[in-house]
């Protein structure tokens, strides 16, 4: 029999009457397992820390989002965020069920055709595109959205040069009721830039309008918010018919739902507050069918929602290295990952559930990494059983961004596993060795040797 845990004897203050944020804390299970595969033998084989991702998961966001919008709209197109994680394994799950790809740089632009993404089925989003860029782009008729006036003049400069006409779009910013306003990308609505860009694209006649395109914001919880967006949007493409005799034949409402992560701060946890596909879908597809549009012209929908069809479906295992106490008399324990893996730590409480069987006595604890940075935090306060050096934890809603973000800082990156639907683990991309950062360096030939 092997020996118990010493656990100090503590008074805690028993909560009496209806539940508040203060109140005793919510019982929940060890995670022991992911889709039916050990927490324990992932990180057995694969190594700690450990990104997981379930492809169960991912295919049934994907098939909510797609059941609540098409539903409501007649004709809707996903297209998947490359930057909120661009492993090729997550972004062809997305490409198998129908999502075309949305990218905003060269390198995002390139790996969608090496994945298999027909350039017509590629959207060219950000502000920064090079004219090599830019060539491909129209070559290989892509979607361009154009976020400056400057990037309009080279745009037309191009199809002159290459006897093309691109098929572009126009990202327009708005106020749609949310403070602070994302009013640096694109073109205003309110102040008319919007509608200037869209005559000097007519008039010119060298490239083809066939988008308006807004995103107005990150994890956003106001259904309504897209609403307005899609109303004004509407607006635009009603006004273009009437002055041009010309057709807007897609809108597109970006991304920026809302997973079911924590902000920071909040009251209410993200599974409470966050709206649900459902809410979003019936803001949307009611302002666009209430719309100036007839039964005819109406435009398709895309959507390039990315950390509301990721996040859920990723997991991060992690080791405990050491507890100690801090000078206040807090327990913190010192996990084997930090900020460096695990960047959105910065503005989630992320959900950390240990791996083993743990007993019902707890202690509020403080969650550091391991970087020798006094910001590397993964919680700042967290209501968990301790736990020993050697224990397990897993982490909760972190596929968004982490795997985009993170940085080696301090520690290389590591392994990330899919688990497929048939609960087969597939390793998506290996984790970096010291070969990895000195492949990319050069040393010049008066620095190669050194006495001390």
């Amino acid at each position: 029999m092997s020996k118990l845990p010493y656990e100090r004897p503590v008074i805690q203050r028993l909560n009496t009457g209806s539940m508040n944020k203060f109140g005793t804390r919510t019982e929940y299970a060890p995670v022991t397992h992911i889709e039916n595969v050990s927490v324990k033998s992932l990180i057995s084989e694969f190594g700690s820390p450990l990104f997981v991702i379930s492809e169960n998961k991912i295919r049934q966001l994907y098939s909510d989002v797609t059941r609540a919008f098409k539903t409501r709209y007649p004709r809707v197109q996903f297209a998947w965020s490359y930057k909120t994680n661009y492993m090729n394994a997550v972004c062809n799950v997305f490409h198998q069920l129908g999502s075309w790809a949305e990218v905003v740089s060269g390198f995002e632009y390139n790996k969608a055709l090496k994945n298999g993404v027909p350039g017509s089925k590629i959207i060219f989003n950000g502000p920064d595109k090079t004219d090599d860029e830019l060539t491909l782009a129209i070559r290989n008729d892509s979607l361009i959205h154009i976020d400056h006036l400057d990037e309009l003049y080279r745009i037309i400069e191009l199809a002159v040069e290459l006897k093309k006409r691109p098929k572009v779009a126009i990202r327009v910013n708005m106020d749609v009721g949310i403070y602070p306003m994302w009013d640096r990308f694109g073109f205003n609505y309110e102040n008319g830039q919007a509608w200037d860009a869209i005559n000097k694209i007519i008039l010119t006649d060298k490239i083809d309008l066939v988008g308006l395109h807004a995103h107005i914001g990150t994890f956003m919880l106001s259904p309504q918010a897209y609403g307005v967006a899609a109303s004004k949007l509407a607006d635009l493409a009603y006004h273009t018919k009437i002055k041009f005799e010309k057709n807007i034949e897609y809108i597109d409402l970006g991304g920026g739902f809302a997973s079911k992560n924590t902000l920071k701060g909040s009251y209410l946890k993200g599974s409470d507050s966050s709206p649900s596909f459902d809410d979003y879908a019936e803001a949307i597809s009611t302002a666009l069918l209430n719309a100036e549009y007839t039964k005819e012209h109406m435009p398709l929908l895309i959507l390039e929602s990315g950390r509301a069809l990721i996040d859920e479906a990723g997991f991060l295992l992690g080791t405990v290295i050491a507890n100690k106490r801090l000078s206040d008399g807090r327990r913190s324990t010192i996990l084997d990952f930090g900020v460096n893996i695990l960047f959105t730590a910065f503005w989630y409480d992320h959900k950390i559930s240990p791996a083993q069987d743990f007993s019902h006595y707890t202690e509020d604890t403080v969650l550091y990494g391991p970087l020798c940075m006094n910001i590397d935090v993964v919680r700042e306060n967290v209501t968990l059983p301790p736990m020993k050096k050697g224990d397990q934890v897993v982490v909760h809603t972190v596929g968004a961004y982490n795997m985009t973000q993170w940085m080696q800082f301090i520690s290389l990156r590591p392994n990330i596993v899919l688990i497929d639907t048939n609960g087969k683990t597939h390793l998506i991309r290996a984790k970096e060795s010291l070969d990895t950062l000195n492949s990319q360096e050069r040393m010049p030939a008066h620095l190669s040797s050194f006495k001390l």
